[in-house]
């Protein structure tokens, strides 16, 4: 198992300065905007299903 990812910004601000959180797996505090925020890894993308980003197929914008 390698070791997990850690994120490059914070999605909020864009600001580098990151820090783990101790709230568990995936938190992450944001020094920069006081802001804290979770990632979680939900799955694989079955390729070939339907050709198309999940965004391009739910209507979003592209």
């Amino acid at each position: 198992m390698s070791e997990r990812a850690a994120p490059f910004y914070c999605p909020y601000c864009g600001d580098e300065d990151l820090q783990p959180s101790e709230e568990g797996h995936g938190a992450w505090e944001c020094r920069s905007c006081s802001r804290a925020f979770r990632l979680k890894f939900l799955g694989l993308l079955a390729r070939g299903a339907t050709g198309q980003s999940p965004s391009a197929s739910d209507g979003g914008t592209p």
